[in-house]
């Protein structure tokens, strides 16, 4: 009997997988069919609200909240000495704010009755998944299993002292002593944030970078605002070994011996669990990419010519919760449309909660061309709102088109990256020009005042002047932060 035969259930649409981009497909497929089904393993909600970005904020706001004590003093407030941290408190109330935030898409298989299936799914066919012993046929199949954290098998004999973000959020309470090892977004921030709650913390990073950054002047900012607080070892891989219990790291020229480690690594495609190799992809002409993972058209979300769409971390194309929702929009129009539409992608934009904040936005300075690309540059340590708050230090990077002046990217290392971060990638989704943004209103004392400056050392540097311009760029320093 052929395989198509034997399909027990006939369906317009399956969506494997029920996080954030499963959930968005859901959304939308929903607006064309009822002919669905969900098939989900393990929990049902978000990677972001279960165990990423949710929590972890939720730990970074009580780890700043208590850090905050710290620059009391200058204020003229006495008494900061005294303050003390209850660490198990600090973690019962980040899962129960994670709780409150997974309530939603936890209650999703009970609204949808029998079209949510609880396993894993498996291609048999193009069109065909096997789950539970049946056989499931559509018309389209948007594939959206999620991801785990990267944890090299070497290191299994070393849990339940190993921890990732998905076991760190459980613990009752801390240990005196962890070494962070992957010092990327998640990785800067969870160290920084333990550090601030008391534990004695190193971090460990393979590669000279941290964050994501890719501008080594804005890295070596970061690298020396978090040097404050714990020590980072950077350039070499970490290597672990047991010593009397408790786990010695050793990498970048130092060691150290944890209670626990945190393995901040990244995160991998469980698309390795759906069966691609068994579907001999190259006779349907896809090719696989660098990851092990079929190439897909990432404005249709589409697996070459086949009726296969997938989304969200999956694709290890950007594992964040903005992109895996915008795949999941895509993918769930696209799984029953005669001919796929092609979206275009927002704006880049990486942010990382750390203080001062860390954010890259457009085109990475890795990436710039260096003879058509200009910087421009903001130290703010010199920021005036920044030094009323005690807040003042970092770097802002701005990136610019030397002829145009449109504004291509930045990488910065600054208080509330997040705002300025959100406002630069607006202006560049606009494709407007360093002339345009400085054309707007800055408001005094703000930090966008930084921002102001960065933009006024870039225009120096274009060819382009906009008609009528009437900004100070070509003035001469005054020494006042409002004009200047």
């Amino acid at each position: 009997m052929a395989t198509a035969d034997r399909a027990s259930q006939r369906v317009d649409v399956i969506i494997v997988g029920a996080g954030t981009a499963g959930l968005s497909a859901l959304r939308q497929v929903r607006r064309q069919t009822e002919s669905f089904v969900v098939i989900n393993e393990g929990s049902w909600g978000t990677t972001c609200a279960r165990v990423g970005c949710m929590p972890s904020k939720a730990l970074i706001e009580a780890a700043n909240a208590f850090h905050r004590r710290h620059a009391f003093p200058a204020f003229g407030i006495e008494g900061s000495e005294d303050l003390r941290v209850n660490v198990p408190e600090v973690m019962a109330r980040v899962r129960k704010l994670r709780d409150g935030f997974t309530r939603g898409p936890a209650a999703t298989p009970r609204e949808l009755g029998d079209r949510a299936i609880q396993g894993r799914a498996r291609l048999v066919a193009p069109d065909e998944v096997e789950v539970e012993g049946r056989r499931i046929r559509a018309r389209s199949i948007i594939l959206a299993p999620g991801s785990r954290p990267v944890v090299p098998p070497a290191w299994r004999g070393f849990e339940p002292r190993l921890l990732t973000t998905d076991t760190l959020f459980e613990q009752g309470d801390l240990p005196r002593r962890m070494a962070v090892v992957g010092l990327g977004a998640i990785g800067v921030e969870m160290a920084q944030a333990l550090a601030r709650l008391g534990v004695e913390v190193e971090g460990f990073e393979a590669l000279d970078t941290l964050a994501g950054l890719t501008d080594p002047a804005v890295v070596d900012a970061l690298r020396d605002a978090l040097r404050q607080e714990f020590p980072v070892h950077t350039g070499s891989p970490a290597e672990l070994s047991e010593t009397d219990g408790r786990i010695a790291v050793a990498g970048g020229g130092a060691s150290f011996v944890a209670d626990a480690v945190l393995a901040a690594l990244g995160r991998t495609s469980n698309a390795d669990t759906l069966g691609f190799d068994d579907l001999d992809l190259a006779a349907h002409g896809v090719e696989m990419n660098d990851k092990g993972l079929p190439r897909v058209d990432e404005t249709t979300l589409q697996v070459g010519d086949l009726p296969l769409f997938l989304a969200g971390d999956a694709n290890a194309r950007l594992a964040l919760l903005h992109e895996a929702a915008d795949d999941g929009f895509i993918a769930g129009r696209n799984a029953l449309a005669d001919t796929p539409a092609r979206f275009c992608r927002r704006t880049p934009l990486v942010i990382a909660f750390t203080s001062p904040g860390a954010a890259r936005v457009g085109t990475r300075f890795a990436d710039l061309d260096p003879g058509s690309a200009v910087v421009g540059s903001f130290d703010f340590s010199r920021q005036a709102r920044a030094r009323m708050a005690e807040r003042a230090r970092g770097l802002l990077r701005v990136y610019a088109e030397r002829g145009s002046g449109r504004l291509l990217g930045a990488e910065m290392c600054i208080p509330d990256a997040e705002h300025l971060a959100h406002l630069l990638a607006l202006a560049m989704q606009q494709e407007l020009t360093v002339h345009d943004l400085l054309g707007m209103p800055f408001y005094h004392p703000v930090l966008e005042e930084g921002l102001r400056s960065a933009l006024r050392d870039l225009a120096r540097q274009v060819e382009t002047r906009a008609p009528g311009d009437s900004d100070l760029a070509d003035c001469p320093a005054l020494g006042m932060p409002a004009l200047d």
